[in-house]
């Protein structure tokens, strides 16, 4: 695949344009005129100059939200049909864009443009997913039998949005994240405050000014880029009902802290150390090419990568021989480079955290068995890792690296793999390969995960199907039915008659 020249110069076009923030439907500069330089992974060179929002930019935002939300607004006038309509129209303008907002998202990340292609297709998807529901969200009729409170009553329930939502997006897939966000939110009828990940701000910059064409009413959207100083004073904000976070569980804690000034609802996805089991009756050659698959996708930057792969004894050379022939032919390149199957990473903050657990599992005794060292010397490339010989108590196994690194253990029973798999503070997901359809059922019903794998490509998603994770993986459910339920309020409603 070749990237057309056209792409190119659409991206570029955007990138050298003046990048501020979108509050109450007009782009401004940051009130204190401030800037920050996002950067190119792979050159190290500086793309693009972005207004950096703080308190006073956030209190602004939030305020253009509220007075959206208003009754009376023309958000709240707008008809659940209506709405639906326009997250329709979001999706196809994201389709017309794929190739514009995909060369954006590999600049700005790194990421091959081949991933990001698939990142805004399934930013599409999702809107035009959502769309189907705003007509849906319905309340119901309630029989009332109270011996306490005798008489005749015609009782119902009403579902309302929650308000003005405070969403904070991670860098690993700056579109695909905040569409996760904002379909649902706007499905409901909430307005929003997003804040992209500094690292990479310039696709929800691109988004926010495609919800302006799709006719999205000033004020329901507002974008404030910024640092943790943004974030912080967003989800500490006392007019903001509710925050959808998406990043590690570290600042996960710090919202929880943050939100008890007024006890806004919250939703966090966060960490992972996601297992991968193989038992002996696997198909051994699909085991590896997709165990190689969840922790390489998108250079191990996923809250979801396989990064700890439990192999049965008897097949674990031939399973850990099979990743490591995977992981020597992946090519790292520029995620410009049409050939690229690893991209680099995000920051050279990333690039230092995760050469630095490799040189930490060295320490402990892990052996190295292809892998663990920089690629050229210009941009934060890292080549895709494989260790053996770890043990449960080093930090590679126990602490979250999001990078291309996996740490492969030999296990000898069910029972034994399930309690290792089990042995972690998160719970996002996990894969399990086997021939014996009773062993992996039993399996991933044994797993503490929230969505497990089996046989089967790592990374399946769909609009349609609930994601989340268990205990520190976060709380609540992105994509789905389930998601509205984070954006949504219950009234009940009793009448006398």
């Amino acid at each position: 695949m070749t990237i057309a020249q056209a792409v190119h110069d659409r991206a570029d076009a955007f990138v050298r344009s003046p990048h501020k923030l979108l509050i109450g439907g007009r782009w401004i500069e940051a009130a204190a005129g401030e800037t920050f330089a996002t950067v190119d992974p792979a050159t190290e060179k500086v793309l693009a100059e972005v207004g950096r929002g703080r308190a006073e930019d956030v209190d602004r935002a939030v305020r253009a939200a509220r007075a959206a939300f208003a009754d009376g607004s023309p958000w709240r006038r707008m008809t659940p049909s209506a709405r639906g309509r326009l997250l329709w129209r979001i999706g196809d303008l994201l389709e017309e864009h794929v190739d514009e907002l995909a060369m954006l998202e590999t600049l700005d990340n790194g990421k091959p443009y081949t991933i990001a292609l698939g990142d805004v297709r399934g930013a599409a998807d999702l809107f035009r997913y959502m769309a189907g529901w705003p007509t849906k969200i319905e309340g119901a009729t309630v029989p009332i039998s109270s011996l306490a409170m005798p008489g005749e009553y015609l009782a119902y329930t009403q579902r309302e949005p929650v308000g003005v939502v405070g969403q904070i997006i991670p860098w690993n897939y700056p579109l695909l994240m905040a569409s996760w966000k904002l379909a649902p939110a706007l499905a409901c009828g909430c307005t929003v405050v997003l804040k992209p990940a500094e690292q990479t701000p310039l696709t929800a910059l691109r988004l926010g000014q495609l919800l302006q064409e799709a006719g999205l009413p000033d004020g329901v959207v507002n974008i404030v880029t910024g640092f943790g100083d943004t974030g912080a004073a967003l989800t500490a904000h006392a007019d903001v009902d509710k925050v959808a976070f998406t990043g590690s569980t570290e600042v996960g804690k710090k919202i929880v802290e943050a939100a008890a000034g007024n006890l806004k609802r919250l939703t966090l996805e966060l960490g992972g150390k996601s297992p991968i089991v193989v038992h002996a009756d696997a198909d051994l050659e699909n085991a590896a090419v997709h165990a190689a698959g969840a922790i390489f996708y998108n250079q191990g930057q996923s809250c979801t990568a396989g990064s700890l792969l439990y192999v049965h004894r008897s097949v674990f050379d031939d399973v850990v021989g099979r990743v490591a022939e995977e992981a020597a032919r992946l090519k790292v390149a520029p995620g410009t480079d049409p050939g690229a199957d690893l991209g680099p990473l995000v920051s050279h903050e990333q690039f230092a955290k995760v050469l630095g657990y490799v040189d930490s599992g060295r320490a402990q005794g892990a052996e190295v068995v292809v892998g663990g060292h920089r690629v050229g010397d210009r941009g934060f490339f890292v080549e895709p890792t494989v260790l053996t010989n770890t043990t449960p108590g080093m930090s590679v196994v126990r602490e979250e690296i999001f990078g291309p690194v996996v740490c492969a253990m030999p296990f000898d029973s069910l029972e034994e793999i399930v309690a290792s798999a089990n042995d972690t503070r998160f719970g996002l997901a996990a894969g399990v390969f086997t021939r014996d359809l009773s062993k992996a059922h039993r399996t991933a019903r044994l797993l503490r995960a929230g969505t497990v794998w089996i046989n089967t490509t790592y990374h399946v998603f769909d609009a349609a199907m609930p994601f989340g994770g268990y205990k520190e993986s976060g709380w609540g459910r992105e994509m789905g039915s389930q998601v509205l339920d984070n954006y949504l309020e219950t009234k009940s409603v009793v009448t006398a008659l």
